[in-house]
């Protein structure tokens, strides 16, 4: 079907390419009479505002992009809800690009957003990235940029976090709580800064308590998965049958672990204690159900893209952008998998 012209909708009314062009912008100095017959013709027509023009003479696209590690990540998939919820208030359309923790093709996107020119980026970092050249060409052109959850600390940009290191500690201190003395860390690869900050709360905890920081309670997984979680969870009790607690970097692979010590004959919490960290869905579902630290992915979304539109705004006023860092506080979520019975 032929789009329909601001030429075509004067000529068929016998007025000006202006004078249409002001009714349908619902300004005051086109008279009502003819601004009915204007909107009227226009809606008979299927008129369309060509939005490229739009964006040429506005210098926006209305558009922004959001890369995350995984769509299907519960905490993700909640970030996107609470993006998406403030865009559609202020007419931002997301584009959604998931990077599969690979650094390769996170730059790939961060190329591909750049050149589609939307107004701003929201990222979270792949597991993989250890250099930021591609994040520095955001800000070299001048394209407003906010960092969530996973971020890059030498990049200057606004940022979206919560604090790791307090609410891992939070995490380890309750399962020292209920009894735990001997307690593993099932933690995220070394690259992200918050499967560092999550390790560190884990150790200052063990560390306040007065109980022995073990190295080899420590397991690195890499793909932080259900299967992971289940193979960790046999290798840790078969290297170290004692353990009573584990503390685990996310809720997917709590679960695992759940699971394999489940198939172990071994009771949770009463035998192992285990915690984890996001509150997923099936966080509450499970058997046992599993305690976790209540990460609040919507807020997440939804102040990273009130960020993200100030910076816009205040760019296309010229003003001067001041990176800063808003910490979200998360909630302790205690359940049936550390509470342990009363002998």
């Amino acid at each position: 079907m032929k789009q329909i012209t601001l030429k075509e909708i004067a000529a068929s009314l016998n007025v000006s390419v202006t004078t249409v062009s002001k009714a349908l912008k619902g300004y005051k100095d086109v008279n009502e009479e003819t601004k009915k017959l204007i909107i009227q013709k226009a809606k008979e027509l299927n008129y369309k505002p060509n939005i490229f023009a739009v964006n040429l003479r506005t210098k926006e696209s209305k558009t922004i992009g959001i890369i995350i590690p995984e769509v299907v990540h519960h905490f993700f998939s909640s970030v996107i809800k609470g993006v998406i919820a403030q865009a559609e208030k202020k007419g931002y359309l997301v584009i959604i690009l998931q990077s599969n923790e690979s650094k390769e093709l996170e730059k790939k996107q961060v190329e591909l957003l750049i050149n589609k020119r939307v107004d701003g980026i929201l990222v979270s970092l792949a597991n993989e990235t250890n250099s930021y050249e591609h994040f520095y060409e955001i800000l070299q052109n001048e394209i407003p940029l906010v960092m969530f959850d996973k971020i890059a600390k030498l990049v200057k940009c606004n940022k979206v976090i919560i604090n790791d290191q307090k609410a891992a500690y939070n995490a380890t201190k309750h399962l020292i709580h209920v009894g735990c003395k001997k307690i593993a860390h099932f933690r995220g690869p070394h690259l992200p800064q918050n499967s560092i900050d999550r390790f560190l709360g884990y150790k200052k905890a063990i560390d306040d308590h007065y109980l022995t920081y073990n190295s080899k309670l420590v397991y690195l997984l890499e793909k932080m998965t259900f299967k992971e979680g289940e193979y960790f969870a046999k290798k840790l009790i078969d290297e170290h049958p004692d353990v009573d607690g584990i503390f685990v970097n996310t809720d997917l692979v709590a679960v695992g672990a759940i699971k394999a010590i489940n198939d172990l004959n071994f009771n949770v919490p009463n035998d192992i204690a285990v915690i984890g960290f996001s509150n997923w869905f099936m966080s509450a579902v499970i058997s046992p159900s599993l305690s976790t630290i209540n990460q609040p992915g919507f807020e997440m979304g939804k102040q990273a893209f009130k960020l993200l539109f100030k910076e816009i705004k205040l760019k296309k006023k010229g003003g001067e952008i001041k990176p800063k860092t808003i910490e979200l506080g998360t909630d302790l979520i205690i359940r049936e998998s550390t509470q342990k019975s009363v002998s």
